[in-house]
């Protein structure tokens, strides 16, 4: 499995990990099945941001309604990591969605993986191969 990322949303997504490097950053990732065409980033409303996400809600739920309503497909997500790896969490994997995308960032390098009931990946991911467009 490859999946396209737009060099735009690429972009965008490691400015705003580097923006607040002292924080987790956190957005969605739009697009169509095999592309991720869009990136929305959205505020980290967890407690603790220095160590985990949570995407603020409001936009969220506002984002899904857009999509149901035709608008870009949501993806997954993207989030980063300013003091470990680009690679999934053990607390990444308690809240992972099957199906769901994410990109996380950590020092500059971006990864890409897909939430899975089981994988090898914290038990609950695979890694993602990924070609910027």
């Amino acid at each position: 499995m490859k999946i396209g990322i737009s060099r735009a949303a690429f972009d965008q997504i490691l400015a705003h990990a580097a923006e607040n490097a002292a924080e987790e950053v956190c957005g969605l990732l739009l697009g169509s099945p095999d592309t991720i065409e869009m990136a929305l980033p959205a505020p980290n409303v967890a407690v603790d941001r220095k160590r985990m996400f949570e995407l603020d809600p409001v936009i969220l739920l506002h984002t899904h309604r857009a999509a149901r309503a035709g608008g870009p497909t949501v993806l997954g997500h993207y989030h980063s990591h300013p003091e470990g790896t680009a690679k999934p969490s053990l607390h990444d994997a308690a809240f992972a969605k099957t199906g769901q995308l994410w990109l996380i960032v950590a020092k500059g390098r971006a990864a890409l993986f897909a939430a899975r009931r089981e994988g090898p990946i914290q038990g609950r991911f695979v890694a993602v191969d990924y070609e910027l467009r």
